[in-house]
């Protein structure tokens, strides 16, 4: 039951990233030239993997309790930042993600800014992919390493990240163009659950304590997040219409 949140978890999480850094790539590659865009998108994946490389041995070596507690309470900050923001954006206290809009701002800024050829690489072009790429990578590899750490297989939670690489690229690559029909939003309140879920649970574990039922707590958990964030909404949807009507 653990596997399949952790798969789903780096799944969902890495596609929102994912998402986000094709559509800095495309925005990229059209104003500036595709093989400068690809060759800083090639340099962000060696760098991305040398990280990952180096810090998951590095993981394996310390006490599981001690890691749980620490990545659980990392991923209980992120989680709650995620949700925060999704709660505010689900009750209209905060703008939906746009990534038609995002799409626009990076194209018009990589069309105006000055061209810099270095061994026949627009510098601009590659920078800006490269940053995006780096950037979001990081963050996918964060999800990766600490979730699959925590449960003794990074490769699993690689797994998750892996599938939702091959989707999104696959899917911007052949339309050429942003993914904006994908409910990110939606996405973004999903993982900023299961990273609330995960920390919760994994902080409580390495601190000590004992969940009843063991891995199937985390069913009870999630449903605690869930009712919890649903409430949350309702509330500040009221008073949004409250404020709005005012």
């Amino acid at each position: 039951m653990t596997a399949v949140f952790l798969v789903l978890s780096a799944f969902l999480a890495s596609a929102v990233e994912f998402v986000e850094a094709l559509t800095i790539v495309l925005a990229s590659a059209v104003a500036r030239g595709w093989r400068s865009s690809l060759t800083g998108v090639a340099a962000a994946t060696v760098v991305l993997a040398a990280i990952v490389a180096a810090l998951g041995p590095a993981l394996t070596l310390i006490p599981i309790n001690a890691l749980r507690l620490v990545v659980g309470s990392l991923l209980l900050v992120f989680g709650l930042q995620w949700l925060r923001k999704a709660i505010l954006r689900a009750s209209g206290f905060k703008a939906l993600h746009d990534e038609d809009a995002i799409f626009a701002t990076e194209l018009a800024e990589a069309q105006t800014a000055e061209r810099v050829e270095r061994a026949g690489i627009d510098w601009y072009g590659f920078t800006l992919s490269f940053k995006g790429v780096l950037l979001e990578g990081l963050e996918v590899a964060f999800i990766v390493l600490t979730f699959g750490s925590t449960q003794g297989s990074i490769p699993l939670a690689a797994v998750g990240a892996a599938a939702a690489l091959v989707l999104v690229a696959g899917v911007g690559f052949a339309v050429r163009a942003p993914l904006a029909r994908v409910p990110e939003n939606t996405m973004k309140f999903a993982v900023g659950i299961m990273l609330t879920t995960f920390g919760i649970f994994w902080a409580t574990e390495g601190a000590g304590g004992n969940w009843p039922g063991s891995d199937a707590a985390l069913i009870g958990v999630l449903a605690f997040v869930i009712a919890t964030s649903a409430a949350f909404v309702g509330l500040l949807r009221r008073r949004h219409t409250v404020l709005a009507a005012a």
